[in-house]
């Protein structure tokens, strides 16, 4: 194949392999282009190993949540969004369920209310870092996911969880195992019609208009 410029009857090459002769080193070795290079490597070897540090806090052993003192409470997620996020909560629910204790699930995916109140109860501003799951037991703040895992391994999670009231195997009824049902005040839409005010968001139901469902709430806690 022969390439010719217009006007130039001097450029020619038998193939695209000599394009690269007719053009000078610089056009290889961008500083730009390697800076770029560089940044994208760095990029995906930060994506490619995950690295997500303990949260450090304050007074840790004093954070507790009031009137939980009879159940395990579990903030975390059910988007897969981070896998390793995902896989951690996965794991952390799987455990605690083969506990057959009292177990207060709050997934900050379906109502981001939990997520503000979990900041407040640790103590953490809306722009720190904070990991999930993050699990209590009868109140009292235990840590994440590694820190559940070492309980469980070593058989101190046991002692964590005797004398708490235990549940029957099974799916909600009510809820199908979400713990959370359509809100029946606006049908799911979170929006209410008022005659003065007009329409507005429902102030019954979260942002995607379900509330927590009652009969998982009414059981034994």
């Amino acid at each position: 194949m022969w390439l010719r410029r217009n006007g130039s009857p001097e450029f020619a090459c038998s193939s695209f392999k000599d394009i690269r002769t007719l053009l000078s080193p610089s056009d290889f070795e961008s500083p730009l282009i390697c800076r770029r290079k560089l940044a994208a490597n760095h990029l995906l070897r930060t994506l490619s190993q995950p690295s997500f540090p303990r949260i450090e806090l304050p007074n840790e052993a004093d954070i507790q949540i009031q009137g939980a003192e009879k159940r395990i409470v579990v903030y975390f997620t059910s988007l897969r969004v981070v896998r390793r996020t995902f896989d951690d909560c996965v794991a952390v629910r799987s455990i605690l369920r083969g506990l057959r204790v009292a177990i207060d699930e709050r997934d900050v995916s379906i109502d981001s209310g939990f997520m503000s109140e979990l900041r407040r109860i640790l103590g953490l501003s809306d722009k720190s870092a904070l990991v999930l799951p993050r699990i209590f037991i009868r109140g009292k703040y235990i840590g994440g996911a590694d820190e559940l895992r070492r309980l469980h391994e070593s058989g101190e999670l046991n002692k964590y969880v005797d004398g708490l009231p235990t549940v029957s195997l099974g799916t909600c009824k009510a809820c199908g195992g979400d713990g959370f049902i359509l809100c029946q005040v606006c049908n799911g839409s979170h929006k209410r019609y008022g005659e003065k005010s007009g329409f507005g968001s429902c102030t019954s139901c979260n942002e995607n208009g379900l509330i927590r469902c009652c009969s998982c709430l009414s059981s034994p806690l």
